[in-house]
């Protein structure tokens, strides 16, 4: 941070109101479909709507690996790529276990 500088302070607390407003906003406007998600789990999932979830959080996830990793695609493909099975294999069969 800058010595003897607010600035950097000043943005931050922007960063983080608009961060909170951001997922305030959000909320509001997801809670009404959390209701439908909600039936829909309580009648409980089979091995392919499990496998399609799966599908999704491993992607969702490893697109998240690829962005903050520190060589980006190039130096790590080939470890995303031997996990990205793993993962997909554990997460679809703990979504179908416990959905």
């Amino acid at each position: 941070m800058a010595t003897g500088n607010g600035s950097d302070l000043k943005l931050f607390a922007l960063i983080a109101v608009s961060a909170v407003v951001l997922v305030g906003l959000a909320a509001f406007l997801l809670l009404p479909l959390g209701q439908e998600a909600v039936a829909v789990f309580n009648q409980g999932i089979g091995l392919k709507t499990a496998t399609l979830w799966g599908f999704g959080v491993t992607v969702a996830l490893f697109l998240l690996f690829a962005m903050v990793s520190g060589d980006s695609l190039i130096g790590e493909v080939q470890f995303l790529l031997g996990s990205f099975f793993g993962f997909f294999l554990i997460l679809t069969l703990l979504i179908a276990w416990i959905f």
